[in-house]
């Protein structure tokens, strides 16, 4: 089974991955933005020109009225000397005799305010809707026609006080240009300028376009086209949304639930992990997560398969020395027969232990985390625990540290683990009179700290110096002690070793004469920062 450690993912992948700028979010803002930008720049555009509209009628409507204010100041249209007035009798004529244009309305108005000519009195011009049946006599009014009635009497007072203050502003001398309601509470572009003979205000002359809301009503009919688009800008974002967001998350799910269903081993969709935006990011995660899944599961399986026959070999001979020491005779042979008992009996225990220590491996190597470890002091607790436990006859341990603290990030647990295991091989390959060395090192490279743990054993086949390290391992010189070893300890050293960034490596120890004089396992390890590195 493959272990990585608990935070071995590369946070700087993580920060690189998350943190970019979304190529998905900035699509999306994008269509979104695009639907309002249509409908805005149609808004400012359609409000440019209906404001240019009511400005050219404005300026149309004063260079009318002041045309005609020119007119009446004239002598034909004034009376009296040497304070002259308009002729009430003339005055009416003009406005009859002039063209007024449908949808206009011109009147008169002295220095007092009051009005002396109304287009709409002199001409046959007059606005106005088509009256509803007449209800027979005595009908009393509805409550409908009360309602209109007030209205429009409310709306008449509100025109006409208007109009007056209108009046008085020109009065003053200064041209105005308003856009007011009328009485019937019609929108118009209103002009009253003053009448001058001279410098002698004689009057205000006042005209008013009531075709505003038609323009208005054009306006909101031409911002008709810019909400279409805007629309249509917005279903087809939908839509795109819908192909490219939500129909590839909608695979994915179908994808994720075949697994769960255990119809696939993992997520496949090439098109998907092809695209460069988050939908890929995710289709490449989902299939890296259960190709990792497929390859634990599949390492599972070995290795349960691995446990049944090894632990399977044990019992079988139990099995057998179980059934032949009734039939044994002499108290030598019985005394072979436990004796074999007791090996396998141990061997199945130092097996069990062992695949227990790997069942929880994942487990210890995922609940610290990581913090900087004094290999001088873990290795010299190691060797000193085997000084004072030694029994007379095993192997001694010795133990050569160097000068300065080296310091390694990791976890004390499962690295004096490892220790342990390489230590334990060692004196199970060493002769009675032999020694191992535990050797504490800085080295050049990317790796300086090495721990060299040598024996004076037979040494390793030089064709098992790789497969030494696979799980089960068995192939022993001879003369090695049966059922010391399950297969497991190396294994387990080399997964925790490189859990932490590490390597390991077996070779032999050769002498003067090139014969090999026992074994060497090698561990390089990463150093912590500035721990014990030479100025």
């Amino acid at each position: 089974m493959s272990i990585r450690l608990h935070n071995d993912q590369p946070k700087g992948d993580l920060q690189v991955k998350y943190g970019r700028s979304s190529r998905l979010g900035f699509f999306i803002l994008a269509l979104n933005l695009l639907s309002l930008l249509v409908l805005f720049g149609g808004a400012l555009a359609l409000n440019e020109w209906s404001r240019g509209l009511i400005d050219a009628k404005k300026e149309s409507l004063l260079g009318q009225a002041e045309l005609l204010s020119t007119v009446l100041a004239d002598k034909e249209y004034t009376i009296g000397e040497p304070v002259p007035e308009l002729n009430l009798l003339k005055t009416p004529t003009l406005l009859r005799d002039v063209f007024i244009p449908r949808g206009q309305r011109a009147r008169i108005f002295d220095t007092n305010g009051l009005i002396l000519v109304d287009s709409y009195q002199v001409t046959e011009i007059i606005p106005g809707a088509v009256l509803s049946p007449a209800k027979p006599a005595g009908t009393p009014p509805s409550s409908d026609q009360e309602v209109r009635t007030h209205r429009q009497e409310r709306l008449a007072s509100e025109s006409e006080r208007e109009v007056m203050a209108e009046v008085e502003r020109a009065l003053a001398g200064e041209p105005q240009t308003t856009v007011r309601r009328n009485e019937s509470g019609d929108r118009v572009v209103s002009v009253s300028i003053p009448i001058r003979h001279v410098r002698q205000v004689l009057g205000v002359l006042t005209l008013e376009a009531g075709n505003v809301d038609e323009i208005l009503d054009d306006q909101r009919r031409a911002l008709v086209p810019f909400a279409l688009v805007a629309l249509a800008v917005n279903l087809l974002a939908s839509l795109v949304l819908h192909l490219f967001v939500a129909r590839p998350i909608m695979r994915l799910s179908a994808a994720a639930d075949q697994v769960k269903l255990q119809r696939a081993r993992a997520i496949s969709l090439p098109d998907l992990e092809e695209r460069k935006d988050e939908i890929g990011d995710l289709a490449r995660s989902l299939e890296s997560m259960t190709d990792t899944l497929s390859t634990r599961m599949d390492a599972i399986e070995r290795f349960a398969a691995d446990v049944s026959h090894e632990i399977k070999n044990p019992l079988t001979s139990i099995r057998s020395a179980l059934e032949t020491l009734p039939l044994v005779k002499t108290d030598a042979q019985r005394e072979k027969l436990t004796s074999l008992l007791q090996q396998d009996v141990r061997r199945l225990d130092r097996l069990i232990t062992d695949i227990s220590n790997a069942s929880r491996l994942d487990a210890e190597l995922s609940r610290d985390r990581p913090r900087p470890i004094d290999l001088n002091r873990l290795l010299a607790d190691i060797v000193s625990v085997y000084e004072t436990t030694a029994r007379p006859g095993e192997i001694p341990v010795r133990f050569e540290r160097p000068s300065q603290t080296l310091k390694v990030a990791g976890r004390d647990g499962p690295l004096g683990q490892v220790f342990r295991n390489l230590v334990d091989n060692a004196r199970s390959f060493s002769p009675a009179d032999g020694e191992v060395r535990v050797v504490l090192e800085e080295i050049d490279g990317d790796l300086p700290i090495r721990i060299r743990v040598e024996d004076q054993g037979p040494g390793i086949p030089p064709e098992n110096l790789e497969t030494v390290f696979e799980r089960f391992y068995t192939s022993r010189p001879k003369g090695a002690v049966f059922g010391s070893n399950s297969g497991l300890g190396l294994s387990i050293a080399k997964q925790i070793v490189e859990a932490h960034g590490g390597r390991v490596t077996a070779s032999n120890r050769t002498g003067d004469d090139g014969l090999v004089i026992g074994a060497r396992f090698e561990i390089d390890l990463p150093s912590v920062l500035g721990a014990g590195r030479r100025p």
